[in-house]
């Protein structure tokens, strides 16, 4: 077989692949970094009086923004301002007011909504994604891209070279043939990013930008997995075809011109030329009344979106429900949810029931006698697989993004997060996160600790990887 047609390698085996690649690579060129000291967020962070707070017209000054946090978000036994200020003392990103938010739940919802933005795209779409596949949706959605670019509608792309390694070439080529811009994020190909070669740092954003008024983040990508719903409130009722349970967000509004400039940032940092000449940051007025805050982090940063989780974490009063594909967390977020879970909050966690990567289940499953015994209930979602990244807490912090609760996205990939500060999108989230429940199996105390020799064997072995996962 030519080389230039490698044979395709399965979704299933792709992330325990690259992972085991990064181990080789990681010991024989790199020191380990390591996760700073957080412990100290929520108690000597030196936080100003009021949160930033930025609209559409600029910064509100201090008593307007104190006056909107205080209509909109204070609640009993929770001091949302006191937490809004302590977040942007450690993340250094301001809130966002002024936004509408859509919370789009499984692939077909989220394909539709983002390819009618880009149907009715006039000017750009700036796509950031890190796996773009060739099969299928991939494939339908890469003729859509070059459609609008033979409408005259500048499309530029940005894939992972590690994440689209079974991607062809040629796919790649079609695009750019067809007048698409098109960067590859850190090159496999050690030779094409001569002396800046980072095979073990991935850009795992998931961003879509429309002509700078909308805005998507999630954990979608462009791959077949997406073609079909998952057991998430479908209407499929003998169960079959199941697509993966993720989530994906609209967004419009000021917060939009964030997600911008991350892309743009990021595609300065891998190729020299510019982009082409278009209306990028267009005027935005208030689309809607949510308040958010967009988070993102990369290697060797300020570690802006472990920061936020953990500080929510540890400032948490009630409720703590998190819904994640693939748990393998340091000691310290470890310590915030078995913290939260002793002094009375309800902590529930929805991990999957089955997975794209086993050996980083097993290693995520090799937590739960800890955190069973802190009194943390662990739920595993059943029948598809779970790839979501989402939480909310106390009803009213939400976050949807492309980050994992595991090393790998802490420590070794660029992730993007959006946080909302809202209760009525909360109630949205909470619904949201009751039907993953449903959907799912409680692992009690007495049947965990019933499980085989050999499933306490692959958690073991999974866990001496935990670094790289």
């Amino acid at each position: 077989m030519s080389a230039a047609h490698p044979l395709p390698i399965p979704h299933s085996c792709r992330r325990m692949l690259l992972s085991l690649c990064a181990v080789v690579v990681c010991l024989s060129i790199s020191a380990c970094a390591s996760l700073p000291d957080v412990s100290y967020l929520n108690t000597r962070l030196d936080a100003q009086a009021t949160p930033t707070i930025k609209t559409a017209s600029g910064a509100l000054p201090d008593t307007k923004a104190e006056s909107l946090l205080a209509k909109r978000l204070r609640r009993d036994k929770v001091d949302l301002p006191q937490l809004a200020a302590l977040e942007e003392a450690a993340t250094g990103s301001p809130l966002i007011a002024g936004n509408e938010l859509t919370l789009l739940n499984d692939g077909p919802e989220t394909i539709k909504a983002m390819t009618a933005a880009i149907r009715a795209a006039k000017d750009h779409v700036n796509l950031e994604t890190y796996i773009f596949g060739k099969e299928g949706l991939g494939q339908e959605f890469a003729d859509l891209l070059i459609e609008k670019q033979k409408e005259g509608v500048q499309v530029n792309l940005i894939y992972d070279s590690v994440g689209s390694m079974s991607t062809p070439p040629e796919f790649f080529r079609r695009l750019r043939d067809a007048g698409v811009a098109v960067v590859e994020f850190n090159p496999i190909n050690p030779f094409a990013r001569f002396g800046r070669w980072k095979l073990n740092n991935r850009d795992h954003r998931k961003i879509l930008v429309v002509d700078g008024k909308i805005a998507f983040t999630g954990g979608i990508n462009i791959t077949n997995e997406y073609s079909s719903g998952s057991l998430f409130r479908s209407r499929n009722k003998n169960h079959e075809d199941l697509g993966w349970r993720d989530t994906h967000i609209r967004v419009e509004g000021p917060a939009v011109a964030s997600f911008q400039w991350l892309f743009m940032q990021t595609w300065v940092s891998q190729r020299n030329d510019n982009l082409s000449d278009r209306n990028y940051f267009p005027p935005l007025t208030a689309a809607g009344n949510k308040i958010v805050r967009v988070i993102a982090s990369e290697p060797g940063g300020d570690y802006e979106v472990y920061k936020a989780y953990v500080l929510a974490l540890q400032e948490a009063k009630k409720t703590i429900h998190i819904t994640n594909s693939y748990f393998v967390p340091d000691r310290q977020l470890i310590e915030a949810l078995t913290g939260a879970a002793k002094r009375g909050v309800d902590v529930k966690l929805v991990f999957p029931g089955m997975s794209d990567a086993s050996l980083v289940m097993h290693a995520g499953r090799s937590f739960y006698s800890e955190l069973l015994a802190s009194g943390v209930r662990i739920f595993e979602l059943q029948a598809s697989v779970l790839h979501a990244k989402t939480a909310v807490i106390d009803g009213y912090w939400c976050t949807v993004g492309s980050t994992n609760l595991d090393m790998r996205s802490f420590l070794h990939n660029s992730e993007v997060n959006l946080i909302a500060l809202d209760l009525e999108f909360g109630k949205i989230m909470e619904s949201a996160f009751q039907e993953d429940l449903r959907n799912s199996i409680e692992i009690t105390t007495e049947e965990w600790e019933k499980r085989p020799a050999q499933d306490r064997l692959r958690e073991w072995f999974a866990r001496r990887f935990e670094y790289w996962l």
